[in-house]
């Protein structure tokens, strides 16, 4: 019989233990309501308790969870103050009472098998953390664009948690579900992390020994941002949090974070080169601008995607890559 440390039964013949789902949850009243009824509809046969986080909304996010929690009484509400996601995942996590945490974003949308798949991984491969695909899928003719982009390498790079791959295991997953035990023992998410706290707590429990397995079939609908100054931002924010990630951890960067920012750098240079010595030293922004415009070719599923996918790139990559280059030490207190 396979247990973890604190004897918690993870055979493939266990029965189902409890699982505890935890959402940290600010300005989400247009898809938080759509997010918990996934939640609320899986056949997992265990029992369930689902735990908002709830950050200082501007918007009506907070009416749709009180609104959530009296239709259901699994569904509980915890305050998280500072509104960050990682204090509100560690928040959640110390509300709950299960051996097995389910991390959702209120953006995504989970597969009704998803929770009984990722135990049964959890069972069969000993790891402390399942993951799988961040399954990018817009509603709007922009959203539907952007979502195109996060499931390519040509925009996203050849991470298997956007684009898919073979099983096994992985530095990261998307979202996840763990080993209770395993998050306690590291201490947590880190809470001085605005972004990338995911990937930042993946390392750590690889570094005490922990599996993270990816897992395919684990499909999760997320919803992409609405606009350019949205995705923008966001990217802009994965690129300056990630600086931090390989800061804090020596040796974790690779040649897919280091694109972005080699892209602005070199187009930066061609622009400024190419008017103050010669019009040939455009030659690298052109060839850059090449490649976003065949990627859209081979990305877009339409005229119309076709045409707006350049922008979408462009603005994918300048945004991660200034993000990452001005990215401040002093932006996480002790984080060297």
């Amino acid at each position: 019989m396979q247990t973890s440390k604190k004897g918690l039964d993870l055979s493939p013949t266990a029965k189902f233990p409890a699982v505890s789902i935890i959402l940290p949850v600010l300005n989400e009243e247009t898809h938080l309501a759509d997010c918990v009824v996934a939640i609320l509809s899986q056949d997992y046969p265990g029992n369930s308790e689902v735990i908002l986080a709830l950050g200082p909304s501007t918007d009506k996010t907070d009416e749709v969870a009180q609104s959530l929690s009296r239709s259901d009484k699994r569904v509980r509400l915890v305050a998280n103050p500072t509104g960050r996601t990682a204090a509100g995942l560690n928040l959640a996590i110390a509300a709950s009472n299960s051996p097995i945490i389910v991390r959702v974003d209120a953006h995504a949308e989970i597969p009704r098998n998803y929770i009984s798949i990722a135990v049964a991984t959890l069972q069969e491969t000993g790891a402390v953390n399942v993951g799988g695909v961040m399954a990018a899928q817009g509603k709007s003719l922009f959203e539907k664009a952007v979502a195109l982009a996060m499931r390519s390498p040509l925009g996203v790079g050849a991470s298997r948690f956007h684009t898919g791959g073979t099983a096994g295991p992985s530095d990261t997953v998307y979202l996840g579900v763990f080993l209770r035990e395993a998050i306690d023992e590291v201490g947590g998410f880190d809470e001085r992390f605005t972004r990338a706290q995911d990937w930042e707590l993946n390392h750590r429990l690889r570094e005490a020994g922990g599996l993270i397995y990816f897992d395919p079939s684990l499909e999760v609908i997320y919803r992409p941002r609405s606009d350019f100054k949205a995705l923008a931002k966001q990217y802009f924010e994965y690129g300056r949090w990630r600086r931090v990630v390989t800061r804090r951890h020596e040796g974790t960067v690779n040649y897919r974070y280091l694109a972005p920012p080699f892209a602005v750098l070199a187009s930066l240079f061609s622009i400024i080169l190419g008017v103050v010595i010669s019009p040939l030293l455009y030659i690298p922004v052109a060839i850059y601008l090449v490649f976003l415009i065949a990627a859209s070719i081979r990305i877009g599923k339409s005229l119309v995607q076709v045409l707006i996918l350049p922008f979408i790139l462009l603005t994918m990559h300048m945004s991660w890559g200034v993000g990452f280059l001005t990215s401040p030490r002093t932006l996480v207190p002790n984080a060297e």
